[in-house]
């Protein structure tokens, strides 16, 4: 639980700086919700998504954003966001956490772009 209170810390942080507030989850290695923070004014609709993007960069070990560009149509993932009862985000803002060179987790981050989502992500990860 402290390091998903650190992963939140450095999110809203990073939120506040760009004056976008967000919601950010953190999950666990089984892709199981730890701790989920909306800030004041964040989208209801955005809960969701943040749980999902953290959902499915652990469950695919990989970034949303990159998730993202191999969906498109033409790619080789397209329609992954209907598998997993249509639970996998490919928008920007889901980073998977690694320690020791395992994924140990994930953030995800859903309110604002999606470079702002990503951008709170990254500082997310970074403070893990």
């Amino acid at each position: 639980m402290d390091d998903a209170k650190r992963v939140i810390a450095a999110a809203e942080a990073e939120s506040s700086t760009q004056g976008q507030p967000s919601n950010i989850a953190v999950v666990d290695a089984g892709g199981n919700l730890v701790a989920h923070v909306r800030m004041d004014g964040a989208w209801l609709g955005s809960i969701d998504i943040s749980i999902n993007k953290a959902f499915t960069a652990r469950a695919f070990d990989t970034a949303t954003k990159d998730l993202g560009d191999l969906a498109q149509p033409g790619e080789q993932f397209y329609g992954i966001h209907a598998s997993n009862d249509s639970r996998v985000m490919i928008f920007a803002g889901g980073i998977p956490l690694e320690r020791d060179g395992q994924v140990v987790g994930a953030v995800g981050v859903s309110g604002g772009t999606g470079d702002q989502d990503q951008a709170v992500a990254e500082a997310a990860a970074s403070a893990f």
